[in-house]
């Protein structure tokens, strides 16, 4: 990963970011990560969230933040606030039936996951969701190692779902769609922006595992530091790293692609 300061940021037309441990601090939102967003709206830039967070916190995100989306549940969906209608726009890759079948399936395979990998639970997060199972590993609980997140994923897995570990937590759920998917989607309804520009134009930055699609498809991707910690877990690392873990990184690429625009 080459250094931040190595992205030249002239063509970069707005910044897709994950929230946990890449946005916030120690689960916190700080003021300077929270500015910092705020600047880059201003600035004309799109400003997108891209989270494995639920559909209730993607609502309050969408109205509230000074962010054009939000892409939430791993790709389950995307929402904006149109301002002028003042309404909640939400967009969804499964049907309203689809996604109550799905959610009916998860509690037997939430109990296995449960039984078979001690210490770990049920997200603090799981009511507010509409598609996807989340499983804490340490964000509630105390922290297991990365290979008992690997293991809650194997059981997502055997019980057919696409499963991916964020910094927090595991998540679960039924079908092939991703961050990257969405996001593409998202990218190219709501602001016309078709894959091959958005590759160019378009900067991501995130943290762990399940952004690995993000890393492999921008040019522009980008990691804070505190990626590290995944190691060999990383199956694709980003193109460029901050000095800066988690908020404090977010800060120094919003700063990096202000000046160098």
């Amino acid at each position: 990963m080459a250094p931040l300061e190595a992205l030249d940021a002239s063509e970069v037309r707005g910044l897709l970011f994950d929230l946990d441990d890449t946005v916030t601090t120690h689960g916190k939102l700080t003021s300077a990560a929270y500015a910092a967003m705020e600047r880059l709206h201003a600035s004309g830039r799109i400003v997108v969230a891209v989270t494995g967070r639920p559909a209730g916190w993607c609502d309050h995100i969408a109205r509230m933040w000074p962010v054009d989306a939000v892409v939430g549940e791993n790709g389950a969906f995307y929402f904006w606030y149109d301002a002028r209608a003042r309404r909640l726009e939400r967009h969804y890759h499964d049907s309203s039936k689809a996604r109550q079948a799905n959610r009916a399936r998860f509690a037997e395979i939430a109990e296995r996951i449960l039984r078979e990998v001690p210490g770990c639970a049920l997200s603090a997060d799981q009511p507010y969701r509409e598609t996807d199972l989340a499983i804490d590993y340490c964000e509630d609980v105390p922290a297991l190692p990365l290979e008992s997140a690997e293991r809650i994923a194997a059981l997502m897995r055997e019980a057919r779902l696409t499963a991916k570990v964020s910094s927090i937590h595991v998540n679960g759920w039924f079908g092939a769609y991703d961050k990257l998917g969405m996001a593409l989607r998202m990218l190219r309804e709501r602001f016309a922006l078709e894959s091959p520009v958005a590759r160019q134009t378009i900067a991501f930055v995130g943290d762990s595992p399940n952004d690995a699609p993000m890393f492999e498809f921008f040019s522009h991707s980008i990691g804070v530091a505190n990626i590290a910690q995944f190691g060999g877990h990383l199956s694709i690392a980003p193109r460029y790293v901050t000095q800066e873990e988690a908020g404090a990184g977010f800060v120094q690429v919003v700063e990096h692609l202000l000046a160098r625009a």
